[in-house]
């Protein structure tokens, strides 16, 4: 590979040695090579002092750089994104680095991103499929993406992250929490309910609170993005309930989960940063800590992708 900003390859460097040392001119040589005197002769010196390896590129790595980030501060960025598992905004703000530094630390360290990992262990579980096609709405309120997400209830007294793997706990068969989400497309303002089901009904319901969470905020919806679930395509409840807010319905294609993908990404950062962040007593203790978790989520935590703001500076008439 040779060195983005040289004239000449390593051969071009050879030849052009040789033919100044068969007698012709250096003027003559660099003219015709496209190179200048001061280039040639610079490349005559060094084949001078090393000989044919002198013609070989170098590094452009400086031997010493003053303002390097310490060893212990890299050291401590690192801890900190195993233990956790945060992106280079957040910690940034906990290690008291730049963000853009925290992101060069962890690529040059080779660790994987947040989204290849399990949320619960930490352990890489998914292969990198990122792409450069990405999109995002003009305005908020333009496009409100909806989702739900089951997670599982937890037993009075609390379940095996209180009491451990080996004790025995009763939590299976106990039916799910449904998780309804709801996230704008330009700022990422986000809204939450938990709910006994994912009917058509129960969806309905939902989509009326959160359009009228949106547009409190100053993102009106316009249109709405769902899978392909049944409450969402059969039901006339929320069939009703999107004509009576005038919003236009968008569906993914099938075996698209990705089209949806603000909700999806949100939903892993709902997992992290709450339903499973902390060691809960029953699953009324989990939904109590719901609010104060969304309100940090909206006005507070900072975002990557909104350029470390959070999602409410980016609505029209941010409310409290």
């Amino acid at each position: 590979m040779v060195h983005r900003n040289a004239r000449l390859t390593p051969a071009g460097r050879r030849i052009l040695v040789q033919r100044v040392f068969e007698g012709r001119p250096v003027a003559h040589v660099a003219k015709e090579m496209g190179v200048s005197r001061t280039c040639a002769h610079r490349w005559l010196k060094r084949y001078v002092e090393q000989g044919w390896d002198g013609m070989e590129d170098r590094s452009s790595i400086p031997n010493s750089c003053p303002h390097a980030t310490a060893a212990a501060k890299i050291e401590q960025v690192l801890s900190a994104r195993v233990k956790h598992r945060e992106g280079p905004v957040e910690l940034g703000e906990r290690c008291q680095v730049p963000a853009r530094t925290v992101s060069r630390i962890i690529a040059r360290a080779g660790l994987p991103r947040l989204w290849e990992l399990d949320p619960i262990s930490g352990e890489r579980i998914r292969a990198s499929r990122a792409t450069d096609h990405r999109y995002e709405r003009d305005t908020a309120g333009e496009l409100l993406h909806i989702d739900v997400k089951k997670l599982g209830k937890i037993p009075n007294g609390g379940g095996w992250r209180v009491h451990g793997r080996s004790e025995a706990v009763k939590g299976r068969g106990i039916g799910f929490d449904y998780v309804h989400v709801a996230v704008d497309d330009h700022s990422r303002l986000a809204y939450v309910e938990v709910l006994p089901d994912e009917k058509g009904p129960t969806c309905a319901r939902f989509l009326t609170n959160a359009a009228e969470f949106m547009a409190a905020r100053g993102a009106p919806v316009q249109e709405v993005m769902t899978d392909n679930a049944l409450a969402y395509i059969r039901s006339t409840a929320f069939a009703k309930a999107m004509a009576d807010l005038g919003v236009k319905h968008r569906r993914t294609k099938p075996r698209s989960p990705w089209q949806n993908g603000k909700a999806e990404r949100f939903n892993r950062t709902l997992q992290e940063g709450w339903a499973y962040k902390n060691a809960y007593d029953s699953s009324d203790h989990r939904t109590q800590t719901l609010t104060d978790w969304l309100d940090f989520y909206n006005h507070r935590r900072n975002h990557s992708a909104l350029g470390g703001r959070p999602p409410i500076s980016r609505c029209n008439q941010p409310a409290g």
